[in-house]
């Protein structure tokens, strides 16, 4: 009994406390009113004194429907007003990621620091050995003639400079030296005549010799002749350079023509290293840096060389330009033709934000990070990158310092959470301001496909259209009241087990508007 008297006295005291107030409201004027609109929340003002703004009031259901004014639904509900800073809650809440802790240890979720660090990488290229073309030779006679007879056979010989290479007769070089030295015994005999005769014949002395010249006759075949005076059936081919007989088309017997390229000898003590550097990455590469070369062959040896040019035509078949490298070939370990792997170390700028490689999910047309904000909450960001090196990636815009981004498991987080819906406000930001419709009609959207929660007790469940009535607490995701509505069930198997009095958990997505189906359900 003076249990239930205090109760009656209390409920008296907080009705006397409730008229006061309003009759204060009322008289003082400066005392901010209660609102007792139906559907509409009292909101006491912030700190600083302003009144939050009411911008509508929108479907207790979170259907796309919402009215300047308040009203009720078709199942007796009010409509829910809605406030600025409510509506910047919610698309606060509708740009995160939220995952139980229990779910984030079970996908084994890591994080790293975003942090500055200098990018410098390396450029790995696939390579080829070719001989360095300023170092080839051709010998190819400038008259006609036979090769009478073979010093060097065999390609691949190596050679030294001033070795003879073959041996060739030529009518015309037997006539040109003839000629010669015809003109030669003349100056001799006209030495007591008058001067025209002798400068005419001294001037077919030298234009023969030029000639002998300018068929690449040897200064010791040439001063051979000039003493002697007498033709010599056939003359020497000598090597110009010391190096490697890479082609030989010379047989002995065989008439050439002029200009008939019979051997090639290449220097190969220095060679070129071309490398196939890609498109991406042919910006960081300049003239004068320094190369590592290994070779399939030596793979215990490292050879160094330098970038010397960038060739300025793009293979268009595999999108990459060539680079060549120099470097010496001692002991011509480095043959023509040889495979190898170019890398191009290149130094960055200075130290810019980086996050690993792993972090940034790549859809083809955005790139994006998982923000860690705390435990089980995660922010999707928008960013820009810049150059990579082997594990990270320089950020220009999207993350800053000391923000942790998740760099394993974040295409799980993708695939638990329909990373998608929070990537859709992004793409609706820019419509808040366009008027309460808009601003409702994206935060609906914002909503819909993601998971929310509630426990409750099943009244009945009905196998055969797959739908079950549930009476749930309150939603707080959805704003929602405690009510009893009817949920369809994702699929048959979830309604294993369920009969009227179970108490369930579940979770439950809006797969339509108006259209509420539970995902998950437990006992």
């Amino acid at each position: 009994m003076k249990s239930g008297a205090g109760i009656a006295a209390g409920i008296m005291a907080l009705a006397a406390a409730v008229g006061g107030g309003y009759w204060l409201g009322l008289a003082g004027g400066k005392t901010q009113p209660v609102q007792a609109v139906a559907g509409a929340a009292v909101i006491a003002p912030d700190a600083a004194g302003k009144q939050p703004k009411l911008l509508y009031y929108r479907n207790p259901m979170g259907l796309a429907d919402t009215s300047p004014v308040p009203k009720k639904d078709s199942m007796g509900m009010d409509y829910i007003a809605v406030y600025d800073s409510d509506a910047a809650q919610d698309r606060a809440s509708s740009n995160q990621v939220k995952i139980s802790t229990d779910k984030v240890q079970k996908m084994g979720v890591r994080t790293e620091a975003v942090q500055l660090r200098s990018m410098d990488r390396i450029i790995r290229a696939a390579a080829r050995v070719e001989p360095d073309e300023r170092r080839i030779f051709m010998i190819a006679p400038k008259f006609e003639g036979y090769v009478e007879r073979l010093h060097v056979n065999v390609t691949g010989q190596p050679v030294a400079k001033g070795q003879p290479l073959f041996e060739v007769y030529s009518p015309e070089l037997v006539s040109l030296q003839r000629e010669y030295a015809i003109a030669a015994q003349g100056v001799l005999s006209l030495k007591g005549a008058d001067s025209p005769a002798q400068l005419g014949m001294a001037r077919l002395v030298e234009s023969s010799l030029q000639r002998l010249k300018n068929w690449d006759i040897s200064e010791e075949q040439v001063k051979a002749l000039v003493a002697s005076g007498d033709s010599k059936r056939t003359m020497t081919f000598r090597s110009p350079v010391s190096g490697i007989v890479t082609e030989k088309k010379a047989v002995q017997g065989m008439r050439f023509m002029p200009g008939e390229a019979l051997y090639q000898v290449a220097d190969l003590s220095a060679v070129w290293v071309v490398a196939d550097v890609a498109e991406q990455d042919i910006g960081l590469v300049k003239t004068g840096s320094k190369a590592r070369i290994k070779i399939n062959a030596y793979p215990d040896k490292m050879f160094e060389g330098l970038v010397t040019y960038v060739y300025p035509t793009l293979k268009a078949e595999t999108r990459t330009v060539p680079v060549r490298v120099e470097l010496a070939n001692p002991g011509l370990l480095l043959k023509p033709s040889m495979f190898a792997q170019a890398e191009l170390p290149v130094s960055a700028r200075g130290p810019v934000l980086t996050v690993p490689v792993s972090a940034v999910i790549d859809s083809g047309t955005r790139q994006v990070v998982l923000v860690q904000l705390g435990a089980g909450r995660f922010e999707p960001r928008v960013v820009r990158l810049g150059e990579r090196s082997d594990d990270y990636v320089a950020v220009r815009e999207g993350v800053k310092e000391g923000e942790l981004v998740v760099t394993a498991a974040n295409f799980l987080i993708d695939a638990e959470s329909n990373l998608k819906a929070a990537l859709g406000s992004f793409d609706s930001a820019s419509n808040q301001a366009a008027g309460p419709v808009d601003t409702a009609q994206a935060a609906t959207k914002s909503i819909a496909s993601v998971s929310h929660r509630a426990d409750g007790v099943v009244d009945s469940v009905d196998a055969a259209t797959q739908a079950v009535t549930v009476s749930h607490t309150p939603v707080a995701s959805l704003k929602w009241p405690a009510m009893t509505m009817e949920f369809k069930l994702a699929n048959a198997a979830l309604a294993k087990g369920l009969k009227p009095g179970s108490t369930v958990a579940f979770e439950f997505v809006e797969r339509a508007p108006g259209e509420w189906v539970i995902t998950s359900i437990k006992k």
